[in-house]
This record gives C-alpha cells, sequence and structure tokens, in this order.
C-alpha cells in the first residue's frame, strides 16, 4: 500500500511542530528576560533581537516552503496509488536531510553545511516529482 508515505510524512509534522514550539518558546523567553519587547513581535520589526530569536523563526518558517511540495507529491502518490520503492527512499531521506537541516541552522548554523542539506532534499522532492510523472505516464 502507498501508505508507507504516511510515515515520513508524520515524521515531518513531527518535525514542524519541534521547531514552532523551539520558536515560541525562544520568544516567550526573549520576553521575560528582557531581550525582545512584546511589541517586537507584533509586526517582526522595530528591534534587533538575538540570533536564536531570528534562526528559530526562520527555520519555522523553512518548514512550510520546499515540505509543502513534499506533502503535495507524497499525497499525489497515495491517492493515485502509486507504490515505488524510489519514492519510499527519496521521502525517507528528505525528511532525514530536513532534519540534518534544521539541526545545524539552529545549533552551529554553519552556512555550507546548511546549503548542502538544503540543496540534497531539493533534489529528492524534484526526484519525487519526476518520479510522480514517469509512474503516471
Amino acid at each position: 500500500m502507498t501508505a508507507y508515505l504516511l510515515y515520513p510524512m508524520f515524521l515531518m509534522v513531527l518535525l514542524t511542530f519541534t521547531v514552532g514550539f523551539l520558536t515560541v518558546r525562544a520568544r516567550f523567553a526573549s520576553v521575560k528576560d528582557g531581550d525582545v519587547k512584546a511589541k517586537y513581535y507584533r509586526l517582526m520589526s522595530g528591534q534587533d533581537v538575538p540570533e536564536f530569536i531570528t534562526k528559530t523563526t526562520r527555520n519555522f518558517n523553512n518548514q512550510f516552503e520546499i515540505p509543502t511540495l513534499f506533502y503535495v507529491v507524497c499525497t499525489l502518490y497515495i491517492s493515485f496509488g502509486i507504490e515505488s520503492f524510489l519514492a519510499l527512499v527519496c521521502a525517507w531521506l528528505f525528511v532525514i536531510l530536513r532534519i540534518v537541516h534544521s539541526y545545524i541552522h539552529l545549533t552551529y548554523n554553519h552556512v555550507m553545511h546548511r546549503m548542502l542539506t538544503f540543496f540534497a532534499a531539493f533534489i529528492c522532492v524534484m526526484v519525487l516529482w519526476v518520479n510522480l510523472l514517469v509512474q503516471k505516464i
């Protein structure tokens, strides 16, 4: 059954919730510690903020960019009833790479490491889409 793609999709959802939780926690802590005024969060402007606030916010936003294409393509595999080992491998690899990307972004934030994991995950989604088209032709 193509429902096997639900597992990597669910893990991607968990990553999104985890990063979202970290983002909210960082924001509350920044206000509580007096690093950021609560008013800043109305428009996300008006003062300089600690690096971790920027990193968590940007990483959370990243979870709604390329991953959206991942959710759509996996849903199409399931809807069309297409079973593909290549799709399964690419889906899991995508999620693993996104976890690594988030870890890099939220910790030591080495730009080249982040870029490489982002690009590899991007390729995985592209392969998922091309494979889907090939399977449907």
